[in-house]
């Protein structure tokens, strides 16, 4: 008799035991929405992945500003990321962990510490770049485990892209009860932080301390989330990686994008946004292919230019950190492919690009030598891309408010591989979001040197003290000044040896005004 009870209870004790570990590494919170269950990872990190935000945006949902998403019963297992959003592969580097593509598309992935009661850890939400064509937020370089190893909790968030996320159409504009059609992406962002600021509480964070962030798209998605009326009292702080919808990538006029959907529905034989609605995602996302679909003045989530909007000091007036790299754009691409890095070359390159100010435009990228020539090349051809729209945020939000502003230039150029025939010149677009986000780890083509832990350990750090405090400054990491007040400007520039420099670039960029109007 006294066996079978001791074996009755050694059997319950092994089963509070595994019960036990079961909570500890499938933990469980409770959202708005229901129960979801993550996993605890090995380094103690919880995540949570692929929880809807708002309904699946299919059928007639298609092209419609997101829904709050379902109740369910029971417990959802979030122990895997949810569909990437419609799009083609595009882009060799981008690694996604999730299974396959959907319309169905809208969840996002959150990285929590082990919380201690009571404790409101800030926040970082991330949109992922890719032109507002692909992208996703299973990959491994904006993976949130880092940054939650420092005490915050990160998420990733999935939005639609390209015609499925951007189209504008008059019809849509007629059904929509703010008359407004396009955006449906950077609306799909803003759900995620409505989301954010009811539930992530629930997951240690604190709703008041919320920092947005993102790379190319991403950031100019940032961007479009400060200047809409819509966001205001959702974050905090901002993080512009390479990217603004302001100047030379200011968003289509609404009249303008609607002409390019009736365009477009012309081009696949659909007489009604109903008959639009009829085509099968698949077919959809091969006509749309060929066009591309941007953000728009729609008159609700962005009511005006951004640049207008900025101007005029209505934007969210929030902590902002931001910059480019050194190489964005290629000095190949304004010499030619196949032509020498000679400065005859390069002045007569100037001159077929800019015949009325080819002598102010080689006064601020000069070419004497082969070394100023690829710098210089490589300075005006990310000017062009996407620095000077960074820089116009940059110098828009430092005038118009009050909340402190950090620029940054990363310069640290990837390891060179074995296939590559030349040394990369300088930090090509995306190259920083390893070093950012604390994950290098997880790319495994380059051989990381010594140098480029160092970079990333301080960009990391810088980036997790923003997050934390709206500062990125901390003991025993060079000193980042702000750019507003009076004095020296000062630009972080971000590599194995990073250091605050003066900003020599006012004339530059007042000319590449003048040239983009």
């Amino acid at each position: 008799m006294n066996k079978k009870i001791y074996l009755l209870i050694a059997a319950l004790a092994a089963v509070m035991t595994t019960n036990a570990q079961n909570m500890t590494t499938s933990p469980q919170i409770k959202t708005a929405n229901g129960i979801v269950q993550g996993v605890t990872e090995t380094s103690g990190i919880r995540s949570f992945k692929g929880i809807p935000f708002a309904k699946p945006p299919v059928g007639d949902l298609r092209w419609k500003a997101p829904q709050p998403a379902d109740n369910w019963s029971g417990v959802l297992k979030a122990d895997h990321f949810g569909p990437q959003a419609m799009q083609q592969p595009l882009y060799s580097d981008m690694i996604f962990r999730s299974n396959g593509k959907s319309e169905d598309c809208l969840y996002l992935n959150v990285w929590t510490p082990a919380k201690a009661a009571g404790e409101k850890l800030p926040v970082l939400v991330y949109f992922y770049g890719g032109g507002f064509r692909t992208g996703d937020g299973s990959e491994g370089r904006y993976d949130g485990e880092s940054m939650a190893k420092k005490g915050i909790v990160a998420l990733t968030v999935n939005y639609r892209l390209g015609v499925f996320g951007f189209m504008a159409h008059p019809e849509l504009t007629k059904e929509s009860p703010q008359h407004a059609s396009g955006n449906y992406g950077l609306m799909d962002l803003h759900a995620a932080l409505l989301w954010v600021k009811k539930n992530i509480a629930a997951f240690g964070g604190d709703p008041d301390k919320v920092t947005i962030a993102g790379e190319s798209a991403g950031s100019m998605a940032v961007s479009a989330q400060m200047a809409s009326p819509l966001s205001k009292g959702l974050f905090r702080g901002a993080i512009a990686e390479s990217g603004a919808l302001l100047g030379n990538l200011s968003p289509t006029p609404l009249a303008t994008a609607e002409q390019a959907g009736v365009a477009f529905a012309a081009k696949v034989k659909a007489a009604s946004v109903a008959d639009l609605r009829k085509i099968p995602a698949d077919s959809l996302l091969k006509w749309g292919a060929s066009g591309r679909f941007g953000c728009t003045v729609d008159g609700y989530f962005l009511p005006q230019q951004p640049q207008e909007i900025f101007a005029a000091g209505k934007q969210m007036h929030v902590a902002l950190l931001a910059g480019w790299n050194s190489a964005e754009g290629d000095y190949k691409s304004i010499l030619g492919r196949n032509v020498a890095a000679t400065p005859e070359n390069y002045k007569a390159a100037i001159q077929r690009l800019y015949p009325d100010k080819a002598a102010e435009v080689l006064q601020q990228y000069p070419a004497t030598t082969k070394e100023e020539i690829i710098a210089s090349g490589n300075a005006l051809a990310s000017d062009r891309f996407i620095a000077f729209s960074t820089w116009k945020l940059i110098d828009m939000q430092a005038r118009t408010q009050s909340a402190p502003v950090y620029r940054y230039l990363y310069t640290r150029p990837r390891p060179k591989l074995a296939t590559e025939a030349e040394a990369p010149t300088g930090a090509v677009h995306s190259a920083e979001i390893e070093y950012a986000m604390g994950n290098l780890h997880y790319n495994k083509v380059y051989n990381w040197t010594p140098e480029d832990l160092k970079t990333a350990q301080v960009m990391h750090d810088f980036f997790a003290n923003f997050i934390k405090t709206g500062n990125p400054n901390a003991n025993g990491l060079p000193q980042w000044d702000t750019i507003q007040g009076k004095g020296t400007k000062k630009v972080m520039v971000l590599d194995a040896d990073s250091k605050g420099l003066p900003d020599n670039t006012v004339a530059r960029y007042a000319l590449m005004e003048g040239l983009i109007k």
